[in-house]
Parts: structure tokens; C-alpha cells; sequence
């Protein structure tokens, strides 16, 4: 059976009570969210409180879930606001989207530009960076939520084009669609900083 409708199974089995159906859904998803947790929150110690947070929310929430998006999209989405949320509560900033990026190069030999396109020795680079850092966040904020789900799960969770495409129950031509055109969007708000041609992406 797909994952995904493996989850609907056992959401069902939640929603009707069955708490041990939850149980299974944690010990399935528990380390993916621990993982994706940690790269938004720099102390450690912090992770695992916010995973079982989220978890709880899930639990609570679990009643509204229609199945409209995989149940791991949905419960991506609750981990990365409780994450916020409990840096905002201690007047801390998530770390920026784009320091999450990976810098080694992606499926298609394309390396994100924040580490390579700049030297940090400087203060003018150093501001530099901080300006891109910022252009990509606002870039990815400003995304449609599909585009917006695709490239996150890509570059921050690190999921494979397969995996992306389950969780968002798609094809695999769709979500490659979604990223390419995430990462355009990406670019042409980088190209003035970066001073790069229309005709390369960084």
C-alpha cells in the first residue's frame, strides 16, 4: 500500500479513537521530525521538546485532516510553526531560509549561491551576504504554497523528487515543474545582488 494512503489509514483509525493508530504514525515520522526540527532550531536540547509539541498539536488537530495533502506534508507544516513559535517565544529568529540550503550541488548540478557566489573576508562581503540571505528568505516567503512546499522539502528537509512527489500526491514532472520554478523565482530576485545575466540561474 502507498504511504500515503497507509497514513489515511491509520488517520482514520485516530479519528475514530484509536490512540494506538497515533503511536504508530510517531514512531514512523518521529525521526524525520526531529531531523527537520534541528535544522530550524540551534539548540539541541530544545529539539525534542518541540517534536513532541508538534505531535501533541498534530493529535489535537488530527480531527480537521480531510486528506487533502499527504498526512506528512500536513504535519511538516505543524513541526516548522511550532518551531517558530517556540524561537519567537524566547525572542529568537528562526534560522533563515536560506541558510538551510544545502550548498553541495542539487539533482540537476546546480549549487546554491549564498556560500560560492561570495567572499565572506570582508565587510562589504559580509553585508553582501546578508542582503542575499534576506532576498532569499522574502523569495521563498513569497512563493505560492505549492512551489513554497516542494523547495522546502527538497532543500531543508531533504527529500528525494520520489519522496516530495508522494507527499505532495503528485507526479514526479510536477514537482521537478514546482522547483524549477521556485528556484527561478529565487534567481531573478538574486540576479541585481549577485550581478549575474538573465541567462545563468547564480
Amino acid at each position: 500500500m502507498p504511504e500515503r494512503e497507509s497514513d489515511q489509514v491509520l488517520v482514520e483509525r485516530v479519528q475514530a479513537g484509536d490512540k494506538k493508530a497515533f503511536d504508530l504514525l510517531v514512531s514512523k515520522y518521529h525521526q524525520r521530525v526531529i531531523r527537520l526540527i534541528s535544522r530550524l532550531v540551534r539548540n539541541p536540547a530544545e529539539v525534542e521538546d518541540i517534536a513532541q509539541e508538534a505531535f501533541i498539536k498534530a493529535y489535537r488537530s488530527i480531527g480537521q485532516f480531510r486528506g487533502d495533502s499527504a498526512f506528512y506534508t500536513w504535519l511538516y507544516r505543524i513541526a516548522v510553526n511550532s518551531a517558530k513559535n517556540a524561537l519567537m517565544a524566547s525572542n529568537r529568529r528562526p534560522i533563515p531560509m536560506s541558510d538551510l540550503m544545502k550548498s553541495d550541488e542539487n539533482e540537476e548540478g546546480e549549487a546554491w549561491p549564498v556560500e560560492s557566489a561570495i567572499d565572506f573576508q570582508t565587510p562589504e562581503a559580509l553585508l553582501a551576504s546578508r542582503q542575499v540571505a534576506q532576498t532569499v528568505d522574502a523569495a521563498i516567503e513569497s512563493l505560492a504554497e505549492d512551489l513554497r512546499t516542494a523547495i522546502m522539502l527538497r532543500e531543508i528537509e531533504g527529500l528525494t523528487y520520489e519522496e516530495i512527489a508522494e507527499a505532495m500526491n503528485c507526479p514526479i514532472g510536477t514537482v521537478r515543474s514546482r522547483i524549477f520554478r521556485a528556484r527561478e523565482t529565487i534567481a531573478k530576485q538574486l540576479r541585481p545582488l549577485l550581478d549575474t545575466p538573465e541567462n545563468k540561474r547564480w
